[in-house]
């Protein structure tokens, strides 16, 4: 018999009890993303989802999902607004990440991003020198902030990989 040895994986993440427990840096984005969410289309899945990306040269990016009744053509809220804020401010590095639905406030849940966002925040940390913070909210009261995108992905597809083929 092969021996084996089992590893884990930890993520860190802080869990914060009320919004009114984040700093000013990420309420103001939470707003931003509060806000984008309401203009969210999502005639099919009902399912409405806000993202704000703040820079740091101060701007505050927000997008929100758009979907189409050709599956899978939408985007989700997270692509759009890392998408926007990097095409209008290429040189500018992201602070944070803020990502809202409001469909925590009846389960508690926090909303989690798909892989395919997952994957396209990890790139843009790879991009820029420093790490971003990343924050999930589903209700007033559920908030979940990374203080890297890496954490969201582990054993993400980088771009050594490609180097290597």
């Amino acid at each position: 018999m092969a021996s084996h040895r089992s590893n884990i994986v930890s993520i860190e993440f802080d869990r914060i009890a009320g919004e009114e427990n984040l700093d000013a840096e990420l309420r103001t984005l939470l707003d931003a993303a509060k806000s984008a969410r309401e203009r969210a289309y999502a005639p099919y899945s009902e399912f409405k989802v806000g993202a704000a990306v703040l820079l740091n040269n101060g701007e505050i990016i927000s997008g929100n999902n758009q979907e189409n009744a050709a599956y899978p053509s939408g985007l989700c809220a997270e692509r759009v607004a890392l998408f926007a804020a990097k095409s209008a401010f290429p040189n500018a590095t992201i602070v944070a990440l803020a990502v809202y639905t409001n469909t925590g406030e009846t389960t508690g849940e926090v909303p989690s991003p798909c892989g395919s966002c997952r994957q396209v925040m990890l790139e843009y940390e790879f991009m820029q020198p420093d790490s971003y913070r990343v924050l999930m909210a589903g209700s007033q009261d559920t908030l979940i902030v990374f203080p890297r995108a890496k954490e969201l992905l582990p054993f993400a597809f980088t771009p050594e990989e490609l180097k290597k083929a």
